[in-house]
This record gives C-alpha cells, sequence and structure tokens, in this order.
C-alpha cells in the first residue's frame, strides 16, 4: 500500500533522513521507534506532503505522492494524526469532527462515518457541543483520532499519539488503534513508548540518527537485545 524508496529529506541545507527505505502492506500494524531526533516526524510529515524530499520517492498505491500537494494526498486516503494534537481550541468537538471530512469522498460519506466515530468514542458522542479546548488531554487525543477518520483513510498515521497522557489512557488509545486496524484501516505508528508499540505492530523498524537500522516482526524486536538495551533499558 506504502512504499518509500530511498528518500533524501533536508530542512534547508540540514540533511535529516538518508536514504530511507521501507514498505507498509494493506491491513497492517506498522510501527517507526526511534529516538528522540531520529526522524520519525519528518517521514510522515514527508509522506503527508508537508516535506518534499531532495532524492527518493513514496507511492501510495501505485500514486507518486512526494509529487503532489498535501490536500491531494488525503484525498488519495492517508491521514495523519499530528504530534500534539493540533485540535482548533474554539471549534466544538462536532465542528472538528465535519471540517475532518472535507474531502468528497468523505463528505457524501459524513453520516455514516460519524456514526462510526461516535460508536468508537462514545466520549465524544456525549460531548459533541463542547469545545475542544474544554476537553481532557486523553479526550483530545480521541478527537484528534477521530478528526482523522472523518476523511475515510485507508491508511492513518499517528505521530506519538500517547505523548503526555496518563497510562490508564495510553491503554485506551492503543486498543483503539488496534480496533482502528480491526476495521480495515491500515496504520503506520511513530511512538517513543517502544514496548506497546512493538507489542501491537505486526512489522516494525528502527531509525536512528535517519537511517533505518533494524526491521522485523514486532513480538521479534521487542525481545532485540539491541532494542532491549537502546530504547527499553533492559
Amino acid at each position: 500500500m506504502l512504499r518509500v524508496e530511498a528518500i533524501n529529506v533536508f530542512y534547508g541545507e540540514v540533511q535529516t533522513l538518508w536514504d530511507v527505505s521501507f514498505a507498509v502492506n494493506p491491513g497492517e500494524i506498522v510501527t517507526l521507534v526511534g529516538s528522540n531526533g531520529a526522524g520519525k516526524t519528518t517521514l510522515l510529515k514527508t509522506i503527508s506532503g508537508l516535506l518534499t524530499p531532495r532524492s527518493g520517492a513514496v507511492y501510495f498505491n501505485q500514486t507518486r505522492l512526494d509529487t503532489l500537494a498535501s490536500h491531494r494526498v488525503v484525498e488519495l486516503g492517508v491521514a495523519h494524526v499530528p504530534e500534539g494534537r493540533r485540535l482548533w481550541a474554539g471549534l466544538t468537538v462536532l465542528e472538528t469532527l465535519e471540517l475532518g471530512a472535507y474531502v468528497a469522498r468523505a463528505r457524501r460519506e459524513k453520516k455514516q462515518t460519524l456514526e462510526w466515530v461516535f460508536a468508537l468514542f462514545p466520549r465524544l458522542a456525549e460531548r459533541k457541543w463542547q469545545l475542544a479546548e474544554t476537553l481532557s488531554g486523553g479526550e483530545q487525543q480521541m478527537l484528534a483520532i477521530a478528526r482523522s477518520l472523518l476523511s475515510r483513510p485507508k491508511l492513518l498515521m499517528f505521530d506519538e499519539p500517547s505523548l503526555g497522557l496518563a497510562p490508564v489512557i495510553v491503554e485506551q488509545v492503543f486498543q483503539v488503534i488496534e480496533e482502528i486496524n480491526r476495521q480495515g484501516v491500515t496504520i503506520l505508528l511513530v511512538e517513543q513508548n517502544v514496548s506497546h508499540a512493538l507489542a501491537l505492530a505486526h512489522r516494525a523498524y528502527v531509525l536512528e540518527t535517519g537511517r533505518v537500522i533494524k526491521t522485523g516482526r514486532g513480538q521479534d524486536l521487542l525481545n532485540d537485545p539491541q532494542v532491549k538495551s537502546a530504547y527499553l533499558g533492559l
């Protein structure tokens, strides 16, 4: 479904990704793990069309993404739940969700998608007239996920969905990600909670200083001595 081929990405003259290649197959949960500054967020922004690689290519179902504007990437079925949620504080929950359905395909299915999202997140249904800025941190994260689902994505990318959340809420977020995948959405997950992320993943890639240094099944990497030492403190 997604194929990233030897991309090199720069901020100005500072290179942040070196010859990064990986793939995501339909129906998978693929996790990208690595420390701060490894290039994980840069990689998601490049797939989303917010950054353009200096070389290499990104393909989604045979369509080349790295030559397209970001709104075209969304129209093709790629959605991005950004780090830090990035909600519009002055909008209600319902207004936020409706803005997530701005592409034509999603507008046609908005009523059914809202029903699906409110079934996934009953708390949002209870608070649909409440301003986004008045929600708890966990509720805001759920709203950010739900907003992306309103675009009816085929591939949903998460950037640090557990950041700043209490442990009990983190568990809920990972359960939601697993359920979204179970209902047919392919997942690309960037997450510093390595133990949770690898336990959930079908496959995973380890990024270090802008390079892919290791790949394998999620459970295999969870038990890998190098990964355990570097990221799990074991």
